[in-house]
């Protein structure tokens, strides 16, 4: 039987990285799409190089909008380090997309007929670690008295099966929506990026786990960000995208 340790090698380090521990932000930002990175166990899954850079894999520009977050506000930011295609955090175990069978055009012979050891060893290695260290780092801000609100960061792809989308920025939630409303308010008020709700995926597609793990049940505000991946795919996008972002935020908290 296939043993949790087995998924990644020792050399391979945590499956998660913290940045700012210490920082004052009530804002927590993660970043569960952040990797490309397969663990060298799986080879490339079976996948094209083309495959592996491309939005199946991670979600480009991400990290990099997802840094300039944390740095702008002085908020804790946690990312995880492999690519979803071996585990996609922002899914509970059950889901099929936890550990997807193909996405969009491509077949991932690397995910065929996973069995239930293979998949729990995958469970343990990647998605346990990530959310107890997200419960770990809210355990210790709520004994410093330290407000938390739930953010994610994620980038989307221009065009998905065949069909361009119009949306640059999309403001996501799931039952609670205060935080949501603000930005999408603010963001109206001076259009910098055509801006939508829920999209271009919303509660129904099962987008919104880390949201409801972390945000709901703890009852913080809380809000899911997608970015269209072509406006962030340089140092000058991804920085104008973060500044956006935070002062979007805050002036939301603020409110």
């Amino acid at each position: 039987m296939l043993m949790p340790q087995a998924v990644l090698s020792e050399t391979e380090g945590d499956c998660v990285a913290v940045e700012r521990p210490d920082g004052r932000s009530p804002v927590l930002v993660i970043c569960e799409h952040a990797s490309r990175s397969v663990p060298v166990r799986f080879g490339n899954l079976g996948l094209s190089e083309e495959a592996l850079s491309s939005h199946i894999a991670w979600d480009p520009g991400a990290l990099a909008v997802a840094r300039g977050l944390s740095a702008s506000l002085d908020a804790t930011l946690v990312h995880q380090r492999f690519s979803r295609l071996i585990y996609d955090c922002n899914r509970p175990p059950e889901a099929p997309a936890a550990m997807p069978a193909a996405s969009e055009i491509y077949a991932i012979p690397g995910n065929q007929h996973l069995d239930a050891a293979e998949r729990q060893a995958r469970t343990e290695a990647l998605y346990l670690p990530f959310h107890q260290r997200i419960r770990d780092l809210i355990r210790s801000r709520t004994a410093r008295r330290l407000a938390s609100v739930i953010v994610t960061i994620h980038s989307f792809t221009p065009v998905y099966d065949g069909k361009r989308r119009d949306v640059e920025l999309g403001i996501l939630h799931d039952a609670d929506d205060r935080l949501a409303n603000r930005m999408l308010d603010l963001a109206a008020e001076a259009p910098l990026y055509r801006t939508e709700r829920n999209q271009p995926y919303g509660p129904a597609d099962g987008v919104t786990h880390t949201l409801k793990l972390h945000g709901l049940e703890n009852g913080f505000k809380n809000v899911m960000i997608e970015v269209r991946n072509d406006l962030i795919v340089d140092d000058v996008g991804q920085g104008v995208m973060a500044d956006y972002l935070a002062g979007l935020i805050q002036r939301s908290l603020d409110a």
